[in-house]
C-alpha cells in the first residue's frame, strides 16, 4: 500500500495562453524546452568552434554559416524522426487505421530513438553536400544535445507524462490523474517514480558535464567520433538504466507481462526502451575504440637522441 508521497507540482502544460476570435493560442513549457535546448546547444557549439586549440590542425568541422544551415536540417531530422519512430516503434497498428493523424504533432507522441534516427540521416546529408568531416560533426552535435535532453525531460515532468513504476522512495511523487493513479494492488494515493527527472539527471546533467570535460579538459575533440561515442554509450546506458523505473508502454503490458517486457527471455526481458539503447551502446564504443586507436596510428612517436 503506498499512501504517501510528494505532490505534484501542478504548474500546467502551459507558461501562458490567449483566445484570438475563438482560436486559443499558448506558449508551452514543451516548446520552450526545445527552443531554450537549441539556443544552449547552438552556445555550445559556437563556443567550441572558437577555440582552434580544442581541435586537430584542421580546425573545427564547420563554418558559422555552415552551423546555421546545419541548425535547420537537425531540426527537421528531430521532428520528422522523432514522430515517426513514436508511429513505429510504440503504436504502429493505431496509425495503421488512422494515417491522417500521422501530421498531428500537436496530439503529442514523440519517440527520442525516432529523432536520433533522423538527427543521423540529417547529419550524413548535411555533411556529404557540404563535404564536411562526419565524426567531428558528430562529435560538435553531441557537445550540443545533453542541454535540450535535461530540459525535455523537466518538461515531460511538468506535462505530467513519462512517470515512473509505483513505489515507496521518499522521492516518490503523486501524479494526478486517473491514468496515473490506477495502480494495481494498491488502495489510497498512489506515488511513483519521477522518472522523467532521473533521465533528466543522467542523459542531461551528468552527460553533458563530462562530455564538456572530455572536450575542454582532455582534448577529445582531436579524436573525431570519441565524443560521439561518449554521448551514444552514456544515452544508451542511462536510458536502459531508467527504464527499470519508469511506468511501461501500455501496449506492452498484459497480465502475464505487467513489467511491460518488448522481448523475454523467460522471466527476463527488456522494455523497448532498452531494445532500442543497446545498439546505441555498442555503436558508441565502437566510436570510442575506433578514435582513440585512429589518434594512436596518427600521432608521431618521438625517440630519444643517442
Amino acid at each position: 500500500m503506498l499512501s504517501a508521497g510528494l505532490p505534484f507540482p501542478d504548474i500546467g502544460t502551459d507558461l501562458f495562453s490567449i483566445e484570438i476570435g475563438g482560436i486559443t493560442f499558448a506558449l508551452r513549457w514543451y516548446a520552450l524546452a526545445y527552443i531554450f535546448g537549441i539556443l544552449i546547444g547552438w552556445h555550445i557549439c559556437l563556443s567550441a568552434m572558437s577555440r582552434p586549440a580544442l581541435w586537430k590542425p584542421d580546425g573545427p568541422p564547420l563554418d558559422r554559416t555552415q552551423l546555421e544551415n546545419f541548425l535547420t536540417w537537425i531540426i527537421i531530422g528531430v521532428i520528422a524522426g522523432g514522430r515517426l519512430g513514436f508511429v513505429l516503434f510504440y503504436q504502429p497498428t493505431y496509425y495503421l487505421a488512422n494515417p491522417l493523424e500521422i501530421l498531428m504533432v500537436w496530439q503529442g507522441g514523440m519517440s527520442f530513438h525516432g529523432g536520433f534516427a533522423g538527427v543521423v540521416i540529417a547529419v550524413l546529408s548535411f555533411c556529404l553536400r557540404q563535404n564536411a568531416p562526419v565524426l567531428s560533426t558528430a562529435d560538435l552535435l553531441a557537445l550540443a544535445t545533453p542541454p535540450g535532453l535535461f530540459l525535455g525531460r523537466l518538461a515531460n515532468f511538468t506535462n505530467n507524462e513519462l512517470w515512473g513504476r509505483p513505489t515507496d522512495v521518499p522521492w516518490a511523487v503523486i501524479f494526478p490523474g486517473e491514468v496515473a493513479q490506477a495502480c494495481s494492488g494498491i488502495t489510497g494515493f498512489c506515488a511513483r517514480h519521477p522518472s522523467q527527472l532521473y533521465e533528466a539527471i543522467l542523459e542531461g546533467l551528468i552527460l553533458g558535464t563530462l562530455l564538456v570535460y572530455l572536450a575542454w579538459g582532455r582534448s577529445w575533440l582531436k579524436m573525431p567520433g570519441a565524443l560521439a561515442g561518449v554521448f551514444l554509450t552514456g544515452y544508451g546506458l542511462a536510458r536502459s538504466f531508467v527504464e527499470l523505473f519508469r511506468q511501461p508502454d501500455q501496449q506492452f503490458v498484459t497480465e502475464d507481462n505487467p513489467i511491460g517486457h518488448a522481448l523475454h527471455f523467460g522471466e527476463w526481458g527488456f522494455t523497448m526502451g532498452q531494445l532500442l539503447s543497446m545498439p546505441m551502446v555498442l555503436v558508441g564504443l565502437g566510436l570510442i575504440v575506433f578514435a582513440r586507436r585512429d589518434r594512436s596510428r596518427t600521432t608521431p612517436t618521438h625517440k630519444a637522441a643517442l
